[in-house]
């Protein structure tokens, strides 16, 4: 089954999203909230209720499911689509632009509160309880509206947030193409010309081979995995890849800083207990753990990294921003759920 990713064409004025709906089922499967004072107001009793639902309105890199008469697929959203789609509709005044399961407009609902996810502990999300991947654009809708809110909120009718609007889609295939990778590699392509370039003008790259066993031993397993799932979870820049790395051949600096840049981001997609995973088998096919811990270490070794990355996190955790630490800025990392 085929997994489709939307974009936002950005010189298609129609491209983006044109209106929120409340739905009882929302395809990213994410329920709202309905926020409600819990302490009395002084003053006033109109606010006891503050009549506004919040929840994830866009996720990035969540498969969902479509059909239509002549086959079944997926689409998803990369987060670079969430951040655009989220700005644009704000920019386009579609704040008020609502609908109930997507059969009818509907007034007196008003999108009051936008952001897109960036922590994952300090974040208004996960104040309310709300387990959602970084890069989630969040929103909050005051309801205006009494015969929606007594009718469908109180009642349970509606329980989540689906948009409407426009995209441009780019097919992916193989399937997990587009989320197994997240390396660009138009970017890399440009790289490997650059190597050539200076290869032709004489002057030598330095060059490194010094990777153990392990960083090899990963590749080969990885490339093995690849064949068994039929070539599907590798782009060539991958494979290329693997292919140095289980020869044992010289790698450049630049390639061992794409390298820990490729296996810091991606080691969320890595279980180890699935050996069929996309995410596990371009892992493994740049080297794996071993490769990163590998990596981190070579361009320390070198002082080729930025100093805020030199203490970057451990293995089963993601950076989520920065803290200091006696008196230095340091990665502040969180066991990855």
């Amino acid at each position: 089954m085929k997994i489709v990713e939307l974009i936002i064409d950005e010189n298609d004025e129609f491209n983006g999203i044109e209106a929120i709906s409340i739905v009882e089922n929302p395809a990213i499967e994410e329920d709202f909230i309905a926020l409600k004072d819990s302490k009395p107001v002084e003053l006033a009793e109109v606010d006891k209720e503050k009549k506004i639902l919040m929840g994830a309105l866009l996720i990035p890199n969540k498969p969902i499911f479509r059909a239509n008469d002549e086959e079944e697929y997926y689409i998803y959203f990369s987060r670079k689509t969430v951040l655009q789609a989220s700005q644009k509709y704000l920019k386009s005044g579609n704040q008020k632009n609502s609908t109930l399961e997507h059969q009818m407009n509907i007034q007196g609902l008003t999108l009051v509160e936008s952001w897109i996810k960036e922590d994952m502990v300090h974040d208004k999300s996960v104040k309310y309880g709300m387990d959602v991947p970084l890069g989630t654009w969040m929103g909050s809708i005051k309801v205006d509206n009494n015969e929606i809110w007594e009718n469908y909120v109180k009642t349970g009718l509606v329980k989540g947030f689906s948009i409407e609007g426009y995209f441009a889609d780019k097919a992916e295939s193989p399937q997990e193409k587009g989320i197994k990778d997240q390396l660009n590699e138009q970017e890399e392509a440009d790289f490997i010309i650059e190597e050539l370039k200076q290869v032709l003008s004489g002057e030598q790259l330095k060059s490194y081979s010094d990777y153990p066993d392990a960083v090899k031993n990963n590749a080969k397993r990885g490339i093995e995995l690849n064949d068994k799932v039929n070539n599907k979870c590798a782009t060539q820049v991958g494979k290329i890849r693997a292919s140095q790395l289980a020869d044992g051949k010289p790698i450049t600096e630049e390639t061992i800083k794409r390298m820990f840049s490729y296996l810091s981001r991606a080691r969320t997609y890595y279980d180890e207990g699935n050996n069929e995973a996309c995410g596990t088998i371009s892992y493994l096919l740049w080297g794996g753990k071993a490769g990163l811990r590998w990596a981190g270490a070579k361009l320390k070794e070198l002082d080729l990294i930025e100093e805020e990355l030199k203490e970057p996190c451990w293995d089963g955790y993601e950076m989520i921003g920065y803290k200091m630490k006696n008196g230095k800025k340091v990665p502040n990392c969180v066991k990855i759920k």
